[in-house]
């Protein structure tokens, strides 16, 4: 098993070797961890300014190119694609994706603000929020414009240590939580960010909280082993997402936010398409005896750099396979382009032409 050697990766590697040792108990699991050249070794760039949006694949999937790796665990997040060869190579695939856990990002306030400011909204104006995501920094500049925001690199531990020094400048930072929650820190969130007015109306990234893993694609031994793990409801709501994302050609450095949830059944009652409000200690949704139906609902938008623009759509359909899952996302796409998400993505574009032509200014 591949993976980067962020404490987070081997912590998404450690809940997949334990998944498939479940699955597969009399089975040998070896985990081979390296740090990727482009995404790992620059710790300052801002991540919208990097072109590769293999950042952190690259390196591993030579290595399961060359048959020395049966398998990548990855962060689903903003880093693999299904049918996009500029982010997967055409002879390797999606072999599963894992039962997601908390999609939400995390509010973490620095210490001196703690006691008293537990959202964004109570801030005080001018405070400045870290981030290293576009997709955050827009809809928060769309939703909070009494606050600043500043570029934010490093793995989580880095993020914390640059949040808590004596001399800061950052009031908070945000994260997505399901990192947070594998990694023992949950004490630290201080509030989340969701679609729902009481967290910010701010949705998350794609495939966040799901773990995806990267096969071969003529690999028929390992497809079977995966199929036991899997998540047929996260697959799809993931595939419907990244659907979307790859009919807008958008990548980690597109702000693409979305948020999709399943309608419930309960005694043979729908109760509802809102996110489970509750998660076990590793950030998964606990679901208790709910099973649910094949309505999922999307909430999507496309924010402008600066937040001052957007197009929003939500749409509910039925999907009960994966094909109905990435016609759902082309759909979706479609009738944000009728909102005028492709004229802000343009100027995004034209934006970055600008800059890269006056030397990075």
């Amino acid at each position: 098993m591949g993976t980067r050697r962020s404490a987070l990766a081997r912590m998404q590697t450690t809940i997949t070797e334990r998944a498939l040792r479940e699955a597969w108990p009399g089975r040998t699991y070896e985990t081979v961890a390296i740090d990727t050249n482009l995404g790992d070794a620059d710790k300052k760039t801002a991540l919208h300014e990097m072109n590769a949006k293999n950042l952190w694949t690259h390196e591993l999937e030579v290595l399961l190119d060359q048959g020395k790796l049966d398998l990548i665990v990855h962060s689903l997040k903003g880093k693999i694609a299904p049918n996009m060869p500029t982010q997967l190579p055409q002879n390797m695939k999606i072999g599963a994706i894992l039962p997601r856990a908390d999609a939400r990002d995390a509010v973490i306030i620095h210490p001196k603000y703690a006691e008293t400011h537990k959202t964004l909204a109570t801030l005080p104006e001018g405070s400045v929020i870290g981030t290293s995501s576009l997709r955050r920094s827009a809809q928060l500049k769309l939703r909070y414009k009494h606050l600043k925001f500043a570029n934010l690199r490093g793995n989580v531990g880095t993020r914390l240590a640059k949040l808590d020094a004596p001399d800061s400048e950052y009031a908070a930072i945000i994260l997505a939580a399901a990192g947070i929650l594998r990694l023992g820190l949950g004490n630290r969130i201080s509030s989340n960010l969701s679609s729902n007015p009481d967290e910010g109306n701010v949705l998350h990234a794609v495939g966040q909280g799901a773990i995806g893993i990267e096969i071969k694609s003529e690999d028929i031994a390992t497809q079977k082993l995966l199929e036991k793990i899997q998540c047929p409801w996260t697959t799809k709501a993931c595939l419907a997402e990244r659907s979307l994302m790859r009919t807008l050609e958008g990548g980690c450095s597109v702000p693409i936010g979305v948020e999709t949830s399943w309608r419930k059944v309960k005694d043979g009652v729908a109760t509802g398409v809102q996110p489970a409000a509750d998660y076990d200690h590793a950030g998964a949704a606990v679901q208790g005896e709910s099973r649910f139906t094949d309505d999922l609902t999307m909430k999507a938008i496309v924010v402008g750099l600066e937040g001052e623009e957007s197009a929003e759509i939500q749409l509910t359909k039925k999907v009960a396979t994966n094909h109905d899952a990435e016609e759902f996302g082309i759909e979706a796409a479609r009738l944000l382009v009728e909102k005028g998400a492709d004229k802000i993505l343009q100027k995004i574009v034209l934006n970055r032409r600008i800059i890269e032509e006056q030397g990075g200014a």
